[in-house]
């Protein structure tokens, strides 16, 4: 913006040249009045709000909130295991200062003009410090090394304590790395040298759209902090996300089926039924054109019907995992074959959608009922022993508290399941919109999968408890008759079916060598693939975006890291791999059939109306 010419830095240059530029900007005053004031009023609406409903919120239970993460005893109880082997504590502590009396050491080298290794290095793949000057300026280049040591000192000190009851030492493992997390130098405006170059450039109005863009997440979250992470305005559910088309062909209180219109003349004899997670909605698989597994199985021959599940209120409170069961796959199951004759199919289950496709599948297994030809599972844990650092928000306090927010409520917010799921994964989740939206003061990008992340979904009271206590805690699906569903106790192990199992190795959510436990538990010839990536990019990897190698492997011994070490790498998407298996099975076919034109009328459009409702309606 321009300046007056009486101000600093703008007066005619020597001989004529033409005037330099001032190294920093001065914000225009009229811009920062109007921002301030804004600020101002909104900031104080936002408190009064927040301020009021925690007051109704204490005045509900008579009591302040607890410590429902019981953050304060797991890291009282490391404390008294670390002061029980003070020499070990003393050793990390001379080791990090030797560390950091060379680092001095080094700086003060490196600014005499010599080369010196760093002490210790970033990641390769830590995005934080990518931009050049973490490396060439001393001064950011120590804030970064001096930062590396601190956090290295901190997990080292949490991992020397012996003794901890597991889950107590994972606790506290975790939140150590969350409070290392968010003190990145990354994180902050004074020690980000993207940021004091942004704030030199632009004069400071970075940091005054920053606070509009935080304003604005706070009026979103009603006075909680929720991080916009994309433009979801240039998004809209069956116009240019979800697209493809096709009919929704049934409905019941839990779950709308579609049915998608043929791209081939002819179709395998056998539908595909996928049975998606009720967590998040189904266009994870119907992202775009270019990433549709939907789109992408419908052109290799494949009846595709998939499950949309209806995002509950307080209606749907009591309704179960068993009815989760019934009125899904069972439900879904009657409906093709009124929609196509078909009694056999083949299933794909997905994340949580998986575990109830195997309990399906187990009740199935004991009822001699056989109208799933084969399985496949995508990043889906059955055995929950290890089931990752989603564990560390799983102990009978928090789920007690849970379980009192859904009472009242009669379902759990979709924003608490995608709060913690986002904190697994929190530089990438978190700080990186943090520094992008508030410091730089960026508008986020379009991006469809963070679209769809943000588009969280509630869980029903019963349902959600039950499958907390007897999934996450008490691990009884794996157990033969642990768990009895529709009035028949369960057992895995009487599966016998053709399955395929896809898993991805940076799974956060559901770590791949948890879900590899499964192929001990099956009876029927399995297939196990593990994907490069992360729960979702590995999964929506379609082979036209040559993303992402994987892992095969004919053999399956206990060993999850025997499989792997025994495992060839291909490049390219897994796509055709599941293809090639699933076909291979049944590869008789008949005329494409067209939703809406069997025994089940269309009832509207693909996506239909259950995918569209948000959580916040």
């Amino acid at each position: 913006m321009a300046q007056d010419s009486d101000k600093p830095g703008k007066g005619p240059a020597p001989g004529g040249a033409k005037p330099a530029e001032p190294a920093f900007r001065m914000p225009d005053p009229d811009t920062l009045g109007r921002t301030m004031a804004d600020v101002a009023e909104r900031g104080h609406r936002i408190v009064t709000d927040f301020l009021n409903r925690q007051s109704l919120n204490a005045a509900e239970s008579g009591r302040p909130g607890p410590d429902p993460m019981q953050m304060g005893s797991a890291f009282l109880e490391m404390s008294t295991r670390l002061m029980a082997n003070p020499a070990r504590l003393v050793q990390a502590q001379l080791g990090f200062w030797q560390d950091y009396l060379t680092l001095w050491q080094n700086t003060a080298r490196r600014m005499w003009g010599e080369e010196v290794s760093p002490v210790i290095a970033e990641d390769s793949k830590d995005r934080r410090f990518k931009d050049e000057a973490w490396r060439e300026n001393e001064v950011f280049d120590f804030i970064k090394q001096s930062y590396l040591l601190s956090a290295r000192y901190f997990t080292g000190v949490v991992h020397a304590a012996e003794d901890l009851e597991p889950k107590t030492a994972q606790k506290v493992d975790f939140y150590t790395r969350q409070f290392v997390d968010a003190m990145s130098p990354s994180n902050f405006l004074m020690t980000n040298p993207e940021v004091l170059r942004k704030t030199a450039e632009t004069g400071g109005e970075n940091l005054l759209r920053g606070l509009q863009n935080l304003l604005s997440d706070l009026e979103r979250g009603k006075g909680k902090l929720k991080i916009r992470m994309t433009d979801d305005s240039k998004f809209s559910i069956g116009e240019n996300i979800a697209v493809s088309p096709g009919k929704v062909v049934f409905q019941n209180d839990l779950m709308q089926l579609i049915q998608y219109s043929p791209a081939t003349d002819t179709v395998l004899k056998r539908p595909l039924l996928i049975v998606p997670p009720w967590i998040n909605k189904f266009y994870i698989l119907d992202l775009r054109p270019k990433n549709s597994f939907v789109r992408w199985a419908v052109a290799q021959g494949h009846t595709v019907f998939i499950v949309s599940w209806v995002n509950p209120d307080e209606a749907l409170a009591a309704k179960s995992f068993e009815d989760y069961m019934m009125e899904g796959p069972y439900a879904a199951l009657d409906a093709i074959e009124q929609a196509t004759g078909e009694k056999s199919v083949n299933a794909i289950g997905y994340c949580l959608g998986g575990t109830l496709l195997s309990a399906t599948l187990a009740r199935m297994a004991a009822r001699k009922e056989n109208r799933i030809k084969s399985a496949t599972f995508f990043t889906t844990m059955v055995d929950f022993e290890e089931a990752g650092e989603l564990g560390v928000f799983i102990d009978e306090e928090q789920l007690k508290a849970i379980e009192d927010r859904m009472s009242k409520r009669g379902f759990l917010e979709g924003g608490e399941m995608a709060t913690t799921f986002n904190m697994l994964r929190a530089n990438d989740l978190i700080w990186s919109f943090v520094v992008s939206n508030y410091l730089m003061g960026q508008e986020p990008f379009p991006f469809d999968l963070l679209y769809w992340n943000d588009d969280s979904t509630r869980m029903p009271a019963a349902m959600h408890s039950f499958y907390l206590r007897r999934m996450y805690q008490q691990n009884d699906l794996v157990k033969p008759g642990g768990v009895t569903l529709g009035g028949t106790p369960l057992d895995l192990r009487q599966i016998k079916l053709p399955t395929y199992i896809l898993s991805t190795r940076e799974d956060h959510i559901a770590p791949w060598k948890s879900t590899y436990r499964a192929t001990q538990l099956y009876a029927g010839p399995v297939r196990f693939v593990l994907a490069a990536s992360g729960h979702i990019a590995g999964v929506a990897n379609p082979p036209e975006s040559g993303k992402y190698s994987h892992w095969v492997a004919d053999s399956l011994p206990a060993s999850p890291d025997e499989w792997f070490t025994g495992a060839m790498e291909l490049s390219g998407s897994w796509w055709p791999d599941w293809h090639r298996w699933v076909s291979a099975l049944d590869k008789t076919q008949v005329p494409a059939r067209q939703p809406g034109q069997g025994g089940l009328p269309a009832l509207e459009d693909a996506p239909g109306s259950y995918v569209k409702v948000m959580a916040s309606d």
